[in-house]
Order: C-alpha cells, then sequence, then structure tokens
C-alpha cells in the first residue's frame, strides 16, 4: 500500500495483480499535484485500474471525472449509487477548477455482499462494508492484511465524546468485527490497533 498526499486528503493506493485500487481522490485541480505524487512514488496512470471514493464529497471525488476519462474504472458501491453528484453543486460554484463531471454510467457498480468476490477477481484479498454514520453512501475498506481505509469515519477515539451515536458505534463494530490492525483515515494518520 502506498500513501498519496498531494492535497487535504489522503489518497491510497493499493497494488493488485490485475491492476491496482486507488482509494479516494483529492479536490478539483489538484491534478499537476496527483501526478507529482505518482511519480515520486514511481506510479504512472497505467498502474491504476479503479478508483474507489470512500464517499461522495468533494474533497474525495475531485479528480475522479478526470481520471475515468483516462481509462480509470470507478468503482462504485451500490450504497454510494445515488450519491454520485452530491459534490456537483460545489463544484458548480468554483467553474476556475475545471472540474470534469463523473459519468456514472461508465461505472462498475458492485453491491458491498458481492464485494469480497469481485475484489478477489482483482488480486485484492478484501471486502467494502457500508460505514454510513458520516454520510449516507460512506463505505469502508477492510483488507485480510488488517489494513481498513474508513474515509471521514470519525476516529475510534473520538467514540468517548460522542456519547450515546447508535449510528457511529454500529460502524465501528462492523469494522472491529473485521480484526483491523491498522486504521487508515483521509485527514488523519493511521493508527495501529493492538488486536493481539
Amino acid at each position: 500500500m502506498i500513501r498519496l498526499r498531494y492535497g487535504n486528503t489522503n489518497t491510497f493506493y493499493i497494488p493488485a495483480a490485475h491492476g491496482g485500487l486507488l482509494i479516494d481522490t483529492d479536490y478539483a485541480g489538484t491534478l499537476p499535484a496527483f501526478w507529482k505524487a505518482l511519480k515520486q512514488n514511481g506510479l504512472t496512470l497505467r498502474d491504476i485500474r479503479f478508483v474507489l471514493p470512500t464517499h461522495f464529497h468533494p474533497d474525495h471525488t475531485g479528480l475522479i471525472g478526470e481520471l475515468t476519462a483516462m481509462g480509470v474504472t470507478l468503482l462504485l458501491a451500490d450504497v454510494q449509487r445515488a450519491h454520485v453528484h452530491d459534490p456537483d453543486a460545489v463544484f458548480a460554484r468554483e467553474p476556475h477548477l475545471h472540474r470534469e463531471p463523473i459519468d456514472e454510467t461508465k461505472a462498475l457498480c458492485i453491491s458491498c455482499k458481492e464485494s469480497r468476490a469481485f475484489l478477489r477477481e482483482i488480486g485484492i484479498s478484501g471486502e467494502i462494508i457500508a460505514t454510513p454514520s458520516h454520510s449516507p453512501d460512506s463505505i469502508s475498506l477492510i483488507l485480510d492484511n488488517g489494513d481498513c481505509f474508513v474515509g471521514d469515519l470519525e476516529p475510534l477515539s473520538y467514540l468517548p465524546a460522542y456519547g450515546e451515536n447508535p449510528p457511529l458505534r454500529a460502524d465501528w463494530e462492523r469494522v472491529l468485527s473485521c480484526h483491523p490492525k491498522r486504521i487508515f483515515y483521509a485527514h488523519a494518520n493511521e493508527v495501529h490497533l493492538d488486536r493481539a
């Protein structure tokens, strides 16, 4: 796994036997910085076959339209289908960014339930689970090696501060039931869990 940091959102690249998976992108207008981050990590666009957003907020999807126009396939979880265009209104107020719209008709939509089988086909061992406490379309990717990518899910250490928040607790219960070893957040440093 390679963390690409070229803006305000952590983006992660997971190599795979049949084309790598990019988790999230940054805001629109960061494409030159994205190219630089790829080069610094010995990657090219040809290494990326799929892009999987953890949710459809502007700071996670700003480059998806451009990447898919260049041949990367948007991997869309079923719980995200209705939210693909949620960030459009934000980007409409910033035409100077020249953001390429997302064409969801070219996306590959899979259900969270079938995600393990799909990921296995491309050479990744893990699954996608719905974690909707941040937004209805939020998902987390949990790999069998213990790496867990949760996007903007509120950090586990914040749970006591939230008191009774059943949706957030339910999300973390789902994540922790997969026995993660490392939690990767979109806007915070990774956390190592002692699961011994």
